[in-house]
Formats: C-alpha cells, sequence, structure tokens
C-alpha cells in the first residue's frame, strides 16, 4: 500500500516539475517538483529498506 502512494507522489511530482520547465514563469514549479520528487523518493528508499531490515530481525 506504502509503495503504491510513493509511485503515484513520484508521478505527480514529475509532472509537476516538467510543467514547471515547459512554461518559463513557472520555473519555481520545476525546483520545487524536482526537490519533492528527491524527497520521497529517498522516503520510499529507506522504508523499503526499514522494513527489509525489520523482517530480517524478526526470524532471527
Amino acid at each position: 500500500m506504502l509503495i503504491r502512494i510513493v509511485l503515484v507522489l513520484l508521478a505527480v511530482w514529475l509532472v509537476v516539475s516538467v510543467l514547471g520547465f515547459i512554461l518559463e514563469g513557472l520555473f519555481w514549479l520545476a525546483v520545487v517538483g524536482v526537490v519533492l520528487f528527491v524527497a520521497t523518493a529517498a522516503f520510499g528508499a529507506g522504508r523499503r529498506t526499514g522494513v527489509r531490515g525489520r523482517r530480517d530481525h524478526r526470524a532471527l
């Protein structure tokens, strides 16, 4: 469920970034989109690693 939310957010931030780059007056929107994309990707990667680590811990 969480991975689906992260993927949807990544898609939204990608669209926002592209719109910001296409519309020259909205360059700030591209910057915000890129920052949010990177933050969401890092969060998703961190959550996946954390979940995997917990499963390994329980197996011991």
